[in-house]
C-alpha cells in the first residue's frame, strides 16, 4: 500500500514536471515568435524610411535645372531654334522680304543644318570627344576662377581646344559645312557634288575676311566656353553663334548687292 502511494506520487510528480516544462517551452516560443515578429516590423519599417544618402541623391536631382538635367537636349532645341531665328532675320533684313514672303523651305534647310550640325555634330565633338581627349574638361569647368589659375594641366588642355577649334573644326568642318548649306538653299544646281564644289569656291574666295573675322571673335569666345560647365558651354556657343551668322549674312549680302548693282551698269 505504501509501495503504492509512492509510486501514485512520483508519477504525479513526473507529470507536474513535464507540463511544467511544455508549458516553459511554449512560453520562450511564443516569446521567440513575438520577438521575431517586432524585429521583422522594425526592420521593414526601417526600409522603408529613405536614406540620408538617396534622399540627399533626390534632392540634389531635383534642384537641377532642365539644362542640368538634358545637357544635350536642351542645347540641341538652343541651337535648332536660334538657327531658323537667323536665318529669318538674314531674309527680313538682309534680302528685304516681307513676313509673308518668308521663303520656309529655305529656313528648313537652315533649321536642318542647326540641327543636324551645330546641336549634333558639334555636341558629339565638343562634349563627348573633348571630354576623352581631354581628361580635364569636366573637372576643369567646375572649378571656380582662382581654382582654374593654379590648374596648371586644366589649362593646358582648355587651350589645346581653343587650338583644335580654330585651326581644326572651324576653318575645315564648319565653314565648308556651311557654305555647302547655304550653296543648297542659293544655288542652281540640283547636283549635290555641284554644291559642295560651289559652296567650297565661295569659301575658298572669302577665306581671307571669314578667317580674321573667326579668329577675333571665336578665340576669345572659345577661352570663356571651354572654362565653363558643360550644361552652359554649348548653349553659350549657340547664342554667340546667332550673332556670327548674322555677321556672315550681312556681309556676304552686302556683296552680293554690289554685285548684283555691278551686273546692272555693265548690262545697260
Amino acid at each position: 500500500m505504501i509501495a503504492t502511494s509512492t509510486l501514485s506520487r512520483r508519477v504525479l510528480s513526473n507529470r507536474t514536471s513535464t507540463s511544467n516544462s511544455y508549458w516553459l517551452c511554449s512560453s520562450n516560443s511564443r516569446r521567440l515568435t513575438s520577438n521575431s515578429a517586432a524585429k521583422d516590423a522594425v526592420t521593414k519599417a526601417e526600409s522603408s524610411i529613405p536614406s540620408n544618402a538617396t534622399t540627399t541623391t533626390v534632392a540634389t536631382a531635383c534642384n537641377k535645372s532642365f539644362a542640368e538635367r538634358n545637357p544635350f537636349v536642351f542645347q540641341l532645341g538652343v541651337a535648332t531654334a536660334k538657327t531658323s531665328a537667323a536665318d529669318i532675320m538674314v531674309q527680313v533684313v538682309v534680302d528685304g522680304k516681307k513676313w509673308d514672303e518668308i521663303d520656309y523651305k529655305r529656313n528648313g534647310i537652315f533649321v536642318f543644318f542647326g540641327f543636324a550640325y551645330l546641336g549634333g555634330f558639334q555636341y558629339w565633338l565638343m562634349v563627348n570627344q573633348f571630354s576623352r581627349w581631354f581628361p580635364t574638361r569636366q573637372r576643369f569647368a567646375q572649378l571656380s576662377l582662382a581654382e582654374k589659375l593654379k590648374d596648371t594641366a586644366g589649362m593646358k588642355d582648355a587651350m589645346k581646344m581653343v587650338a583644335f577649334d580654330l585651326f581644326v573644326h572651324l576653318p575645315f568642318m564648319y565653314f565648308p559645312s556651311y557654305y555647302t548649306c547655304k550653296e543648297i538653299v542659293t544655288g542652281t544646281s540640283w547636283n549635290p557634288l555641284d554644291w559642295v564644289k560651289d559652296g567650297c569656291t565661295k569659301y575658298w574666295n572669302n577665306k581671307e575676311e571669314d578667317l580674321t573675322a573667326m579668329f577675333k571673335l571665336w578665340g576669345p569666345i572659345d577661352c570663356i566656353q571651354f572654362s565653363m560647365p558643360i550644361h552652359i558651354s554649348m548653349p553659350f556657343r549657340h547664342i554667340v553663334s546667332f550673332f556670327w551668322t548674322a555677321y556672315i549674312s550681312f556681309t556676304r549680302g552686302a556683296v552680293n548687292a554690289e554685285e548684283n548693282e555691278r551686273r546692272k551698269i555693265t548690262e545697260r
